[in-house]
């Protein structure tokens, strides 16, 4: 073989190599790109609760903006494993049993919830109201556990339920002890009016924010839902950060501004408690209530 030819022959195997790392690198962003996509299905279906009985195959081409052959292929696979179920009667499309237990399984692994179940229960007790343990992802809170008010009227909420930060008292919570940055981007989010209490000014919130920080827990003056009012306190780990938030709820009938500051008492107490069980640390002007 002459030194042309050799060297034909190293240009075409390299070339040989580039193409099927290319191809490799195709196919694993395809992959991604499909894995993406049938999540996305998944959490659609979670967050679409006006529809109980299900979905059409059109509402969710539509609703994830992708079309109706590529949702069915990729929602065989979740049907396959019962993420995915689909009525044989209506074809309408709904969260398969298998959620259920990797929910539970998640669940179950919060060393968190279950340390903080029995002092929940007793939060419920005291406050005779609705208690929620919370936690904070994407600038929304997540409810991770309810106990629910011994009262026959009560606080519509479930667990796996998420919330905008800035309107609820659980959220204000965790934005007063975040960074500067996590306050002005759940602020660049935007801060609609959920009711006509909902504090919407950048300059408001901030100030809000300082108070909570100094009295120690955080108030949802009706802001978030009408007729509903909330008070929450910070759980702390062992560098002294939020980690979980928990809070009493109920009809602003019966949690009265007057008597927050009692529910805010309570509410820290648990807190503290909850913290002290999880080695964690209370910060000094957290334990002071104005």
């Amino acid at each position: 073989m002459s030194t042309a030819e050799a060297a034909g022959a190293v240009h075409a195997a390299d070339a040989a190599q580039a193409a099927d790392a290319a191809e490799q690198t195709a196919g694993r962003r395809n992959a991604s790109s499909s894995l993406r996509r049938a999540l996305g299905i998944l959490m659609h279906l979670a967050e679409d609760r006006g529809h109980p009985q299900g979905v059409t195959l059109s509402d969710l081409a539509t609703g994830l903006g992708l079309s109706k052959s590529t949702v069915l292929r990729l929602v065989a696979p979740l049907r396959d494993t019962r993420l995915v179920d689909q009525d044989p009667e209506t074809g309408r499309y709904r969260l398969g049993p298998q959620n259920a237990l990797l929910g539970h399984a998640y669940l179950e692994r919060l060393d968190t919830r279950r340390t903080a179940s029995p002092v929940l229960h007793r939060l419920a007790g005291d406050s005779g109201e609705t208690v929620h343990l919370v936690t904070f992802d994407a600038l929304e809170i997540v409810y991770v556990d309810k106990v629910e008010s011994p009262q026959a009227v009560r606080m519509h909420s479930r667990v796996g339920s998420r919330l905008p930060a800035y309107c609820t008292a659980t959220g204000k919570v965790f934005l007063a002890h975040a960074t500067d940055d996590a306050v002005s981007r759940a602020i660049a989010a935007g801060l609609p009016a959920r009711t006509p209490a909902t504090i919407t000014s950048p300059e408001r919130l901030r100030a809000e924010l300082d108070l909570i920080r100094r009295r120690g827990y955080a108030v949802d003056d009706v802001e978030n839902e009408d007729d509903i009012r909330c008070v929450a306190a910070p759980v702390h780990d062992h560098t002294g950060s939020v980690t979980v938030a928990i809070s009493v709820s109920g009809p602003a009938t019966r949690v009265t501004r007057d008597r927050v500051p009692e529910l805010g008492a309570l509410v820290m107490t648990a807190a503290a408690t909850i913290t002290e069980a999880l080695g964690g640390t209370v910060p000094q002007t957290a334990e002071k209530a104005e």
